[in-house]
């Protein structure tokens, strides 16, 4: 068998490198359906000038929250000026100050500069009045928030904006990856009286939804034949056990890195388990280390059968 010609110093695996970057926002959402109507039904009523429904988002790391909410929120953005979606990543802004300069910044263009709440307050419910807009924010990582100890005055104030100034009731959608902790209960009394919402669960995905969310992504971002089929098989494997889609949209990207780095055209089974050692997964690294002679031997059948076109 002829190996693939080396690569130039000029040329790249990667038709667009930022198909596996975190915040990349997917052609397609797969497999998410069922979250991505439910989310749809809650927001419906603020399309028509109501106020829209509350959630929270449950399900292990890994199983597409983020991504289902924000892909919500883009569309919502795209096709209607009357709710305002708010994306927080509460690990990073788990403070009151910081939480409302996130969505004040999300309004008004900017970030302001005042480090008084309730200045900073004052401009949202301002610019909310000035469009009729309807406020739309999801907290994910919210088990944050509840650390912090800021999740019930959070949420008080937010649900109840309309009792202060002249504007349409909001939304909230928390998200939290940790399954020990139920955000309604850790809402307190005041809160519950306004806070009903609606549970979105998020169950981790198949070897074979792996495999087709994984193949999506190599062909937006790679060249055609850059990872042979049982190198991709190999990663949905390895994936799927860890359970989580990031460690193989990480896995992918790491391998393909690698190969190029080499000056190699295509990806190989060594290429990810080199890739699995650097993520640093204890999950990877058991799987890629629990491999008979026998796996090995038949992966590297498969992927040769696959560089041959076979």
């Amino acid at each position: 068998m002829t190996n693939p010609p080396l690569l130039r110093h000029d040329q790249t695996l990667f038709r667009d490198i930022d198909v596996f970057d975190p915040t990349y926002l997917p052609l397609h959402l797969a497999h998410r359906d069922a979250q991505t109507r439910e989310l749809a039904y809650l927001i419906d009523p603020a399309l028509r000038g109501g106020t829209p429904g509350n959630a929270i988002l449950r399900g292990p790391p890994g199983t597409g929250k983020t991504t289902t909410v924000r892909t919500v929120f883009a569309e919502v953005e795209k096709a209607t000026g009357k709710v305002v979606p708010v994306y927080i990543n509460c690990r990073q802004n788990h403070t009151l100050l910081a939480v409302y300069r996130c969505i004040a910044g999300h309004l008004l263009g900017y970030t302001p500069r005042s480090r008084h709440l309730d200045d900073i307050r004052e401009g949202i419910a301002a610019r909310l009045v000035e469009t009729g807009a309807i406020l739309l924010v999801c907290l994910d990582d919210a088990n944050y928030l509840v650390a912090a100890d800021t999740y019930n005055i959070l949420l008080y104030q937010l649900l109840r904006l309309y009792e202060r100034w002249d504007v349409r009731g909001a939304g909230v959608f928390a998200v939290t990856s940790d399954l020990r902790l139920n955000l309604y209960t850790e809402a307190d009394g005041p809160v519950r009286s306004v806070f009903h919402p609606h549970e979105v669960t998020f169950l981790p995905y198949a070897t074979t939804e792996i495999r087709e969310i994984l193949g999506e992504r190599v062909q937006q971002g790679l060249y055609p034949g850059v990872v042979p089929r049982g190198v991709l098989d190999l990663i949905a494997r390895m994936t799927a056990d860890a359970g989580d889609i990031r460690v193989g949209i990480d896995l992918v990207r790491g391998a393909a890195i690698r190969a190029e780095g080499e000056g190699r055209r295509r990806v190989t089974r060594g290429d990810v388990t080199a890739a699995s050692s650097v993520l640093g997964s204890p999950v990877l690294a058991a799987r890629a280390a629990a491999l008979s002679e026998g796996e090995r031997a038949l992966l590297y059948r498969i992927a040769e059968q696959s560089l041959s076109g076979g």
